[in-house]
């Protein structure tokens, strides 16, 4: 993959740390946006769960020039994934944080980095939605299930308005962070072999390595299920 400028979101940890790391040496400037402070690339702070943290980015950013956009950041319910999630007992404003952050805000992001992205020769947005967000896919968390599904709708709007910015959604099943898998370790997730992280780096160079003439506009990433009796 060639030398880009690169904004990452969610750089600080989980899918986005671990990319981070895989873009340091790919990515020329690379910004990491997160909350906390990512060891990789230049910081920018911004919590994208209200208009200010994406109001910040888009003003350190905007008079650059972006290739490519990587939305890997994300949240979703108090015990997802687990038994401990219960939709009738969740707090109504966990609706709003985790829809804002994994729809609003990439959406805002767009349309205010859009002039940044049109400095580009060729430039890409990859954004990280969910299998849960699939047709007739959808997990028991339903604000996680209803952004990720909207993602892939606003990709797909983006992709008529703008034909000149390449839009892929990558939709994962577990990935082998250090979080899944302490939370497997734990038992909290049921035994499983989670996707391993260059899986995912590779889908991403992928959706950026294409010639301008072509975009990936969604990969679907599964778990695959071990053969019965395997080690």
């Amino acid at each position: 993959m060639m030398t880009r400028s690169v904004p990452l979101v969610g750089g600080s940890r989980g899918i986005g740390l671990a990319v981070a790391g895989q873009m340091a040496h790919k990515a020329e400037p690379l910004w990491c946006v997160s909350r906390s402070r990512s060891p990789h690339g230049q910081w920018v702070e911004a919590d994208l769960a209200t208009g200010g943290g994406v109001e910040a980015v888009v003003r350190r950013l905007s008079g650059e020039r972006i290739d490519a956009l990587l939305y890997l950041g994300g949240t979703w319910e108090a015990g997802a994934f687990t038994n401990g999630y219960d939709f009738a007992s969740a707090p109504r404003d966990e609706v709003d944080r985790v829809v804002a952050v994994n729809l609003v805000a990439p959406i805002k992001l767009v349309h205010g980095l859009l002039p940044a992205l049109r400095r580009s020769d060729d430039p890409r947005c990859v954004l990280v939605g969910s299998l849960s967000g699939l047709e007739n896919g959808a997990s028991r968390e339903v604000a996680n299930s209803a952004s990720k599904y909207g993602l892939r709708g606003a990709a797909q709007a983006l992709r008529h308005e703008l034909p000149e910015l390449a839009v892929t959604v990558i939709n994962p099943g577990n990935v082998a962070t250090s979080e899944v898998e302490d939370d497997i370790a734990a038992g909290r997730f049921c035994p499983q072999v989670p996707i391993p992280m260059p899986d995912l780096v590779a889908a991403i160079d992928l959706a950026l390595s294409l010639s301008r003439h072509a975009v990936a506009t969604e990969i679907n990433l599964a778990q695959r299920h071990r053969a019965k009796g395997a080690a």
